[in-house]
């Protein structure tokens, strides 16, 4: 647990399997000390292991490229495309040139005997525990284009409720930011302005203009240390959330707890967790096993810390329905199909019908509170900015009843 709050870094390793093979890859770990022992674990000679340089890859692999890929080599493999033929034809013809030297990587090992799931396991960075024992699966089971299939439509699936819940964020975010800056220009720029007009005046200003004012001569005066407190909170706070495992798990709980966003967040957190189990549980993959991907997959540290509860429940004989009863974070409906899966022998059928539903439910959600939102941060960004504006016009409107 203690490695989760340490800073994780990409590190090269090169080394000998149990053959006497060269091999290498990449691992993101807390240290060196950490890769070599996990490589032991799996049976390889350590030669060489060091930090990853920050320009060493000439370009970014993102989660969005490994979808694609395993969308591309199950559909190849479906029309009867020779597993080598395959990746030779995705990686030559990827943009990201990064993409293109992990897959022929990747493809160097199956040629020299490798299974497809062991090349896989070496680049934990790119194709995690979930991914890995998915394609393990099918290989022993020999239905590796099935499954394929399968790993690629619920990757497409937790990667579309993934932008659904940034979409559902970016939207305010961006117009509190934009907002900011304006009050900015506005109190460092513009009231100044008005300032050296009003000194002429030789009359008494009204209240509003005098706060602003007030106020605009103390960002004129600490503007840097203004921005300087903004960009540093904000660095420190997403600093500790990362590294700090208390951080995320009490962040977590409030962000759960957020009017109509926290719904949100509920919603897309249970449909990953019935997606991933439903995707795992279909596959063979032992249910105690199973779940430990499902807590991965969470992306929720109250949902995961419920999981590893399910899970060690169920290894003492608990059925799911009652482990996921006593979690207490998960809605009536969820319980009900649950027991009827475990029932009639169809969990991974309910179980993908509770996600399609809550699923369902995150669209309907993101599209009712993008309407709801953007009313009222037009009202409230008319108040900011007229309350301003109004308040630096009194005097003139006052002077031009005097005058008349």
């Amino acid at each position: 647990m203690a490695a989760t709050a340490t800073k994780k870094i990409t590190y090269l390793w090169e080394g000998k399997d149990k053959k006497g093979k060269s091999i290498k890859g990449e691992m993101r770990a807390a240290g060196e000390s950490f890769v070599s022992a996990t490589l032991r674990r799996q049976g390889i000679t350590v030669t060489k292991v060091k930090k990853q340089s920050a320009f060493a890859s000439k370009g970014k692999i993102t989660d969005k490229d490994i979808t694609l890929f395993t969308r591309q080599l199950a559909t190849m493999m479906k029309a009867g495309v020779p597993l080598l033929q395959a990746f030779d034809i995705v990686g030559k013809g990827h943009n990201n040139p990064a993409v293109a030297k992990l897959l022929g990587d990747i493809k160097a090992d199956v040629e020299t005997g490798s299974s497809l799931s062991a090349s896989f396991r070496k680049y934990p960075l790119y194709f995690d525990s979930l991914f890995c024992n998915l394609v393990g699966a099918g290989e022993q089971a020999g239905t590796l284009d099935t499954l394929l299939d399968r790993l690629a439509t619920y990757k497409e699936k937790i990667m579309a409720i993934k932008g659904k819940i940034k979409s559902a964020l970016f939207y305010p975010i961006s117009i509190i930011v934009v907002a900011v800056v304006i009050v900015a220009v506005i109190m460092i720029f513009v009231i100044p302005a008005f300032k050296t007009l009003f000194e002429g005046f030789g009359a008494d200003l009204p209240a509003p203009t005098l706060i602003v004012m007030a106020i605009s001569d103390f960002f004129v005066s600490y503007w840097w240390a203004i921005f300087g407190a903004i960009g540093g909170g904000l660095w420190f706070f997403f600093y500790t959330w990362k590294r700090s495992e208390k951080m995320q798990s009490t962040m977590d709980r409030l962000m759960l707890k957020l009017p109509i966003i926290g719904e949100i967040i509920r919603k897309a957190t249970i449909a990953r967790f019935a997606r991933t189990l439903a995707t795992m549980f279909s596959a063979g993959v032992p249910l105690v096993e199973a779940l430990d991907s499902v807590a991965g997959a969470s992306g929720n540290r109250v949902y995961y810390d419920a999981t590893k509860r399910i899970q060690s429940e169920i290894s003492t004989g608990t059925s799911l329905t009652v482990a996921m009863q006593n979690a207490q974070v998960f809605p009536n409906m969820v319980l009900q199909m649950t027991a009827i899966g475990e029932e009639s022998g169809a969990l991974d059928s309910m179980l993908s019908k509770v996600a399609d539903f809550y699923e369902g439910e995150v669209d309907d959600a993101v599209e009712a509170m993008s309407s709801l939102m953007e009313p009222v941060i037009m009202v409230v960004l008319g108040v900011l900015i007229g309350g301003l504006v109004i308040a630096m016009y009194l005097p003139i409107f006052k002077m031009g009843q005097a005058v008349g």
